[in-house]
């Protein structure tokens, strides 16, 4: 057992089944973002239209992604195990919303707000759930949750294609409803690790502001009371009395969000990097389909088979990676560009080809690579910030990926209705992808540069001679 927060962690125990509860939520909820392509490509007609579809996805993402500003009230109040089981209801809403759809603002309705919004309570909900149980092992058991998702992508296309060929687009849209609120049954088992005290967010802003007054104004009484030094001047960390109402909520919503973090540019190069790469994901997870379709001719059934191809890569690799990197110890960061170049090579080769075994080999490298820019999403924020900063980490990194993907996931559906071709879609993404390449590998070799130099320097000092030694303690 590992100490975390001056608490117990088991690292295991009821930890797995929470783990596998995950994996059962994932597998009936995210695994949803998989197939829009196959699901609603007829009623959009997305073949003519990219624009629209690209538009229905990139507010689903900025729903998914700006529910992080209210998250940690909302676990704090009414715990994982509730916030994730009205993820899944709002999933299911929005599922049903989209069957009677007969426009484009019945889809953003449903799809882009409801179940992004439920999306976005359903993935921070199970990551702290995990969070709670596991510290060393904490990278195997995410894979283990995240390869339900993968689970999902494997056996959902069939799904949908067999609904769809059977019960029309109604009835398949329908059957994803029912299937998300299986997910329900999932979040029963987030028992949470040790049960917290009840939480009242008015009662504990009241109190915050009291203590904060509190401790302002005993601030305030031993400046007066301290004598005058260097040349009558003191300084106080507390805030002014003159500052308006709005400037210190300002401020404190300042501290709440940790947005001293975007004063490094090493966390912006991380937040920005992983959104781009999650917008370029997204895209591709909608034009892949009707790549295959289009541009290399093959019909629903060699389609369903190649992303199911994809997604059991992305759920082996999310099994394998975490004991391959945690042995190897190989840093989170350096993962998510390893998966990221390769990423970008299979979007090459793809784009360059339309034969069969050449797109089922790049299918089967796609979802290696993207596991490991999955998996190693969140924990590269948790590596990189304090443990105190580690939830406004979260939350800057879901914001910068909400606003980059109405951006640039617009700009990539823009490219490929101008263009009329999926191919040129392709070279589009590859490019945002290399760009995250050519800006991180320099920074990340520099960082390993420092660290090994400063290790070098420390080892140095220990192994000092005793004739250094002495007057070091001496001197203490």
């Amino acid at each position: 057992m590992d100490m975390q927060a001056g608490r117990t962690v088991p690292d295991g125990g009821w930890g797995w089944v929470v783990v596998a509860a995950v994996a059962v939520i994932n597998m009936t909820n995210q695994s949803i973002l998989s197939v829009f392509g196959l699901l609603f490509e007829s009623q959009l007609r997305m073949h003519e239209d990219t624009f629209t579809a690209a538009l229905i996805t990139n507010l689903n993402s900025l729903a998914l992604n700006f529910s992080g500003l209210f998250i940690g009230p909302a676990i704090k109040s009414f715990k994982p195990r509730n916030v994730a089981a009205t993820g899944c209801l709002l999933v299911s809403l929005g599922l049903t919303l989209c069957s009677f759809a007969t426009q484009s603002w019945h889809f953003i309705v449903g799809y882009s707000l409801f179940v992004g919004f439920g999306l976005g309570l359903i993935s921070p909900s199970t990551f702290m759930a995990i969070n709670s149980y596991f510290s060393s092992k904490r990278g195997r058991a995410v894979g283990v949750s995240l390869a339900g998702a993968g689970v999902g992508q494997v056996f959902i296309p069939h799904m949908v294609r067999y609904f769809l060929d059977n019960y029309g687009f109604r009835g398949a849209v329908l059957a994803m409803a029912a299937l998300s609120l299986t997910g329900l049954f999932g979040a029963m088992f987030l028992r949470p690790l040790n049960p917290p005290a009840k939480h009242n967010n008015r009662k504990h802003l009241k109190l915050t502001l009291d203590k904060e007054d509190k401790n302002q104004s005993c601030a305030l009484q031993a400046i007066v009371v301290q004598p005058a030094q260097n040349n009558g001047t003191a300084k106080s960390t507390e805030l002014p009395e003159d500052m308006s109402v709005c400037s210190r909520m300002g401020h404190r919503l300042a501290q709440a969000m940790d947005l001293e973090l975007l004063k490094d540019a090493v966390f912006w190069s991380i937040i920005v990097g992983m959104a781009l790469v999650y917008t370029a994901t997204i895209n591709f997870t909608m034009v892949f389909p009707n790549f295959l379709k289009h541009t290399a001719g093959f019909d629903s059934k060699v389609v369903a088979t190649c992303m199911s191809v994809v997604a059991g890569a992305d759920i082996v690799f999310r099994l394998l990676l975490p004991c391959i990197t945690d042995r190897l110890r190989i840093p989170y960061r350096v993962v998510f560009l390893l998966g990221t170049a390769g990423l970008l090579i299979a979007r090459l080769l793809l784009a360059e080809t339309t034969s069969f075994p050449t797109i089922i080999a790049m299918s089967v490298q796609i979802g290696m690579t993207k596991s490991a820019t999955v998996i190693n999403n969140n924990l590269t924020i948790s590596a990189y910030c304090r443990s105190e900063k580690l939830a406004g980490g979260l939350g800057l990194s879901m914001i910068s990926k909400g606003i980059i993907v109405i951006i640039v996931g617009q700009l990539l559906g823009w490219v490929r209705d101008y263009s009329n071709s999926y191919v040129v879609c392709l070279y589009a993404q590859s490019v945002v992808l290399f760009l995250v390449v050519v800006v991180w590998t320099p920074e990340i070799y520099y960082r390993y540069r420092m660290q090994k130099r400063n290790l070098t320097k420390s080892m140095e000092t220990t192994y000092m001679s005793p004739e250094q030694a002495e007057p070091l303690t001496l001197r203490s």
